[in-house]
């Protein structure tokens, strides 16, 4: 081995280990007594328990926080993934004058901080009245409904960025032949890309449920009720106002991390399909 090659592994391992530590450290701690690493140090063996576990379910009430964590994810990723392939099929295989306009608008809304728009936001979703049925607040404030139609506005953009590029291609012949067959708009769409680019949606599906099941800003400040409130809050519970357990939160950052770990090994293989679409020519 070459001694540059030799110094990159060296410097990737390095790397790996020291973003591994905190996570690994977090986990060891979440398995161990506070009252025997409190007197004895977290350096010294024993001490392990799986009471910080069950603790923290019951105190940090994560059943109701994961249902409502469960309520905002899979519409804001269902809506995002449909309207950005509606919109990526119209920008790749329907030449106007203003698709590379539309994509440029697109990509620019990513660029606005979160936190410049939270007034303009608030102020819209307190005066735009809804039925009851719809919001229990009467509003987009302090609902489920706002937070998911944010996500879907600051997410849409990246993935129609995306799955045009994929969808660009795509060979024309397929929606040729699927003109031929006297199919309309949007039969091809649904039958002949959108099939295609499953490994490309499997991909920002799992980018998405990590963005959006891991926000904190946006349920913060426009949810005002707790019962309300994402997982990602419920560590909040955890926490008293003079005296942090810190393994029970390490156990209750465990708890919450979860999901997003099950959904990745279960699309892992899409996932990685899906980011290495085109890297290589035959």
């Amino acid at each position: 081995m070459r001694p540059a090659r030799a110094v990159l592994h060296i410097f990737l391992i390095a790397t790996a280990l020291a973003w591994f530590f905190p996570i690994l450290w977090a986990v060891v701690n979440s398995f161990r007594d506070y009252e025997h690493t409190a007197a004895h140090g977290y350096l010294s063996p024993g001490g392990f328990t799986l009471d910080n576990y069950a603790q923290a379910w019951t105190q940090g009430e994560m059943p109701q926080y994961f249902l409502n964590s469960l309520i905002i994810t899979v519409p804001a990723v269902l809506l995002t993934l449909f309207l950005s392939s509606c919109a990526a099929f119209v920008l790749s295989h329907h030449s106007r004058r203003f698709n590379l306009v539309m994509l440029a608008v697109f990509l620019a809304a990513n660029l606005l901080p979160p936190q410049a728009l939270l007034v303009p936001l608030f102020r819209l979703y307190t005066s735009i009245p809804l039925p009851y049925w719809v919001s229990s607040s009467g509003s987009l404030y302090d609902s489920h409904l706002g937070i998911v139609l944010i996500h879907v506005a600051f997410q849409i953009g990246f993935c129609t960025f995306v799955l045009s590029n994929f969808m660009k291609a795509l060979p024309a012949s397929l929606l040729e032949a699927a003109r031929v067959d006297g199919a309309t708009v949007f039969q091809q769409y649904w039958r002949v890309v959108l099939p295609l680019c499953r490994p490309s949606l499997a991909a920002l599906a799992t980018l998405l449920v990590t963005w959006v099941y891991n926000d904190f800003f946006w349920a913060l400040a426009l949810l005002s009720s707790g019962d309300k409130l994402p997982i990602t809050t419920a560590l909040q519970n955890l926490q008293g106002s003079f005296f942090v357990d810190h393994n029970l939160l390490s156990a209750g950052s465990v708890l919450v991390a979860l999901p997003t770990l099950v959904i990745f090994f279960l699309l892992q293989r899409h996932f990685v399909a899906g980011l290495t679409l085109g890297a290589s020519k035959e």
